[in-house]
Order: C-alpha cells, then sequence, then structure tokens
C-alpha cells in the first residue's frame, strides 16, 4: 500500500525525497536509471535537478513512463515541454536520455527501438519514478479498465481516452519492479483518486507499485 506524505508543496518534497534516494542508489550501485512523468511531475523535474549533485545529474540515465506519439516541438509532448520549461540541460550527452517517441517515427517502431535500448543501456531495468497522477487514477499512459497487466515492458496505446490518443508507455511490470517511487498529486481534483490509492484499489495501476511514496497537499484524513 503506497505511503502518502502531505506537504503544502508536493513538487519541492518530491524533489527532495527523490534526490535523497538517488544519491544513496548511485553511492551503492551507481549508474542510476530514473524514468519520470510530464504534467505535474514536470515541476518536481526541475527541483530535482537543482537538488541532485551536479555530478550525479550529468550520469544520471533518463527516460520517461510515457510520451505522446506528437513532434516534439508539439505543446503535448511531455519531453518537448521539459526542454521548453528548463526542467532539462539540453547540453546533457544525448546517449544518457532515453525518449519515447522521436519525430517521425511509427508507434510500433518506437516501441522495438526503446526495448532493444532498456535491454542494452538501461540493463532491463529501473532504480527509481518520478510519478503524476491524473484525476482519473491513471499513471504513466496505463488507464483503469485497459488491458495494461501484462504487456511487454513498452508499449502503444492507440486510444488513449485522454487526447492525443497515440501515445507510447511504460508498462506496470516494469515500473512495479522499480525499487523507488515517488509520486506527486496536487490539488482538490486529484483527492478522490488519492483516496482509492490510499485504500489499495486494484482498479488502480498505481496500487501495484509496493515502493512508492505519495507526496500531495491534500489532507485525506480531514473531514
Amino acid at each position: 500500500m503506497a505511503r502518502v506524505t502531505v506537504a503544502p508543496d508536493p513538487a519541492a518534497a518530491a524533489a527532495a525525497l527523490l534526490a535523497a534516494r538517488l544519491a544513496d542508489l548511485d553511492r551503492r550501485h551507481g549508474a542510476v536509471r530514473l524514468a519520470v512523468a510530464g504534467g505535474s511531475a514536470l515541476a518536481a523535474l526541475g527541483l530535482l535537478r537543482e537538488a541532485l549533485d551536479p555530478g550525479l545529474w550529468r550520469r544520471l540515465l533518463l527516460t520517461w513512463v510515457d510520451e505522446r506519439c506528437v513532434p516534439q516541438a508539439d505543446p503535448a509532448s511531455n519531453r518537448g515541454t521539459a526542454y521548453r520549461e528548463g526542467r532539462l540541460d539540453p547540453a546533457r550527452p544525448p546517449a544518457l536520455e532515453l525518449p519515447l517517441y522521436l519525430d517521425g517515427e511509427t508507434p510500433s517502431g518506437a516501441c522495438a527501438r526503446v526495448a532493444a535500448e532498456l535491454a542494452g543501456p538501461f540493463r532491463g531495468g529501473l532504480d527509481a519514478l518520478l510519478l503524476g497522477m491524473g484525476e482519473d487514477g491513471h499513471i504513466a499512459s496505463l488507464f483503469s479498465g485497459r488491458p495494461w497487466a501484462t504487456a511487454p515492458d513498452v508499449f502503444p496505446v492507440p486510444d488513449s481516452p485522454k487526447p492525443p490518443p497515440r501515445r507510447i508507455t511504460l508498462a506496470l511490470p516494469l515500473l512495479a519492479a522499480t525499487p523507488a517511487a515517488v509520486l506527486v498529486a496536487a490539488g482538490a481534483a486529484k483527492r478522490d483518486a488519492l483516496a482509492r490509492l490510499a485504500a489499495g484499489d486494484p482498479a488502480l495501476p498505481a496500487s501495484a507499485l509496493g515502493n512508492l511514496v505519495v507526496v500531495t497537499d491534500q489532507d485525506l484524513d480531514a473531514r
């Protein structure tokens, strides 16, 4: 069951928690592998960059938990938004980032490329996740009522219930096998989904993440 932490600034609190975890992983294992979400998690990503030791940031292996199949210049692109907002430094070596979608790719071609790189530089797994959650409780592009429980490590989503419809997402088994996960969920609109997650609702994909820490500004015990 997820551990819930209430903080007035969830993005800052999540960044601090994850920075400490990544530093510990780096000391013990090196070559830390992090997957991040778009949306509300991007604010935490920028703060994480500031909180990490610069040397660790420069050697961090980074990928995304999901991406929309749109050009990077499109406002809907998670990766594009991260660079436009200055959350990521374009000077970081390209070999340290694994984009889930590149301009002009087909979804199937993108998945084949990502699967190969996950098996190669990422050594078949991840060390940490920085997640957001939708008002409906989805994480990555894993939506309730969709067939995500036994999917391969990365797969295309042709018909997301939220636009844009075509997406690439990492799969739940890969996310659930990751030892550290921090989820940022701010605002009253997330309250119902947070309550379901705190109760372990199996319809929510995040309920399968055994090492999940949720950081929110919502006090779920308040009446």
